[in-house]
């Protein structure tokens, strides 16, 4: 039986990246996350006195997503629902 190298035992532990984490880390390049997220979280419900809100960055997320792809209320829902 053949030896590893160090080169290629770290690249046989790699997997493929899927088009999701791709479109994911293209997506946290493209937008200014701080930005946006000082600018709104001043406004942004707390959850406060009954049912807990969602995390602001999702929500962010979720937002953007349906103006890029034109995705309605309940198209997006089943979309987030899938992943």
């Amino acid at each position: 039986m053949k030896q590893l190298s160090f080169a290629d035992a770290e690249y046989a532990g790699k997997r493929k990246q899927t088009r999701r984490e791709r479109f994911l880390l293209e997506m946290d390049q493209v937008v200014p996350w701080q930005g946006l997220i000082a600018l709104i979280e001043p406004y942004y419900p707390k959850g406060e006195g009954g049912r807990p809100a969602y995390p602001l960055t999702a929500m962010l997320r979720v937002h953007l997503m349906q103006n890029w792809f034109g995705y309605s209320d309940p198209a997006m829902e089943e979309a987030l629902y899938e992943t």
